[in-house]
């Protein structure tokens, strides 16, 4: 089903850079109103940060929604993208490392529906748009951290999507495979390794942060509730659905080669 939507008031979160900042220019260029949020204030996208919003912190995400009612009164869309890289394999990866990237890409997701939710509740309307992961749907070695919080954001949205559809309120995911982003700037971990082998696999990418913003809007559209962006994913993805043997045996291939390149570590 197609729509062509009016003019929408919108809350991106992680907006200084990478995807967030793509995602609040082509959110403006197509005519919406965006308050772009960040932890930090520096900032790459047009017109700089509106707002100060820390993922992690119930009172930010309380601030949030008091600037929302001053500015707009009600809000159309919240675009929950603000997260951190991370992984490594099941023996290397700290449990403090597991804390750290769930409290971030799942509990600030968490945090931030649960703060609008009343509103959009209120206003009978509204669209939930997640920022997870391919990881969430396809799960390579060295990633468990990673896989399993992006897997976590896939089920929470869909989640929300059946629980919150009696109040008008729509919830889709986006879940992209690698592309040119800054996003490793955020990496920390014990495994060095697989830090290095993600890292490549980000710099060889020719798919763009602008390529994955112009795909949100146009899934967003067309009323997708899974927003596969790119064709990389949507191959990967596919692949798992029609031959889970012939996905197997590709993830193990995998798998085998980062544990011969640690050393059988």
């Amino acid at each position: 089903m197609n729509h062509t939507p009016r003019s929408r008031r919108v809350l991106v979160t992680g907006a200084a850079s990478g995807l967030g900042a793509a995602l609040v220019s082509a959110f403006r260029a197509r005519g919406d109103e965006v308050l772009a949020t960040d932890r930090v204030v520096a900032s790459s996208v047009d017109g700089g940060i509106d707002l100060v919003l820390d993922i992690t912190s119930d009172a930010d995400w309380a601030a949030a929604v008091d600037a929302v009612r001053e500015r707009w009164g009600r809000l159309d869309v919240l675009v929950n993208n603000a997260g951190v890289a991370g992984g490594g394999r099941v023996d290397v990866c700290t449990l403090e490392e597991w804390r750290r990237i769930t409290d971030i890409n799942l509990f600030g997701m968490v945090r931030g529906t649960r703060a609008f939710v009343p509103m959009l509740k209120d206003q009978g309307s509204g669209h939930l748009v997640n920022v997870a992961s391919l990881a969430g749907l396809v799960h390579p070695a060295g990633m468990a951290s990673y896989n399993a919080v992006k897997a976590a954001a896939v089920a929470f949205t869909e989640t929300c999507g059946h629980e919150l559809a009696g109040h008008g309120i729509r919830a889709s995911v986006v879940c992209p495979s690698y592309f040119r982003t800054n996003l490793m700037d955020s990496l920390e971990g014990s495994d060095e390794l697989v830090g290095l082998v993600v890292s490549g696999l980000v710099e060889r990418s020719r798919i763009t942060a602008d390529d994955i913003a112009a795909a949100v809007l146009a899934g967003m559209d067309a009323g997708d509730d899974v927003i596969v962006p790119d064709e990389p994913a949507r191959q990967a993805y596919a692949l798992k659905w029609a031959d889970r043997a012939a996905y197997d045996a590709v993830m193990r291939d995998q798998a085998a080669k980062l544990q011969a390149a640690g050393g059988g570590s």
